[in-house]
């Protein structure tokens, strides 16, 4: 099977900033869960019809027959995030890629936990996706390509992981930082070691 380069992502590209939500007050956020291996089928569809989505993905490497490889996969398998009304989102239900649609309750958190998602891909660090979200410490970074967002920190051996979490998946994506390049924000617990 060929590796296919970098598709579309995010659909416009202005979608998670400040001026789309305004400009479409009658779209809101929906999570559609796909089919198996399934998302980018759907962010091409979705592509082909002007849809808003987001499908967030990260940079796999690997050496095959002494070959670097590279493919580009989803942080979060089997979902794609959908920003559109009701009318579009049962035309997306006719792909027969969907399994089902979780409503949004909180629009604006799911909006602010994608955004910072969409920060760490453009940053083109090492990403890793976090599937088991552990308690942590909540922090702010100061310095760095990273400066401003805000997410929880943990240490796994010498080293720590920031996270930005998707809470309404329970999931979240984590990179690499030093420890100059954060502030603690209120209380938060100690740092949990994980081995």
């Amino acid at each position: 099977m060929p590796l296919l380069p970098l598709e579309p992502f995010l659909f416009p590209e202005d979608l998670l900033s400040k001026s789309s939500r305004e400009s479409e007050p009658e779209a809101c956020w929906w999570v559609l869960h796909t089919r198996p291996r399934a998302e980018k089928s759907l962010a091409r569809k979705l592509l082909q019809r002007h849809g808003c989505f987001f499908l967030p993905v990260r940079k796999r490497m690997w050496r095959s027959k002494g070959r670097l490889q590279c493919s580009y996969v989803p942080l979060f398998p089997s979902y794609v995030f959908l920003k559109a009304d009701r009318l579009t989102v049962s035309k997306t239900l006719t792909t027969n890629l969907v399994v089902r649609v979780l409503p949004v309750e909180d629009q604006d958190q799911l909006n602010e936990d994608l955004r910072r998602v969409h920060c760490l891909i453009a940053s083109d660090a090492p990403l890793a996706p976090e599937d088991r979200l552990q308690p942590g410490a909540l922090v702010q970074i100061t310095s760095g390509p990273f400066i401003g967002l805000e997410g929880k920190i943990l240490r796994r051996g010498k080293r720590l992981r920031f996270i930005v979490e998707v809470r309404l998946l329970q999931q979240g994506v984590s990179v690499e930082i030093e420890s100059w390049m954060i502030e603690p924000q209120g209380r938060p617990p100690a740092l949990k070691t994980i081995d």
